[in-house]
């Protein structure tokens, strides 16, 4: 069995620094939706708090696509960014759940 390392400290409300066994950490949000930035990368997660359910995106440092070329037919090429709307949605409707079932 691996050895494992884990500190959590928060500073204010919504913002706390993790340390652990690959360095630190800087977590912001608040419990249903944050935002970790650390060594491996930013991970946005998203969740219903309470029901277990959640989706998380790690988006590596150094992996993102280059921008795309324009062709020579003068024709701009296929919009990314789908997963941002994604990500919204899914913010929004936890969110919108949160309130719902906080009252």
């Amino acid at each position: 069995m691996g050895f494992r390392f884990r500190r959590s400290v928060r500073l204010l409300p919504g913002i706390r620094v993790n340390l652990g066994k690959r360095g630190a950490s800087v977590s912001l949000g608040r419990r249903g939706a944050h935002v970790t930035i650390g060594p491996t990368g930013t991970r946005t997660t998203v969740g219903l708090p309470g029901t277990g359910l959640s989706y998380t995106h790690l988006e590596k440092p150094g992996t993102r696509a280059p921008a795309p070329v324009i062709a020579e037919t003068g024709e701009a090429p296929a919009r990314r960014g789908v997963g941002l709307w994604r990500l919204a949605l899914l913010l929004g409707l936890g969110w919108l759940l949160y309130r719902m079932l906080s009252s």
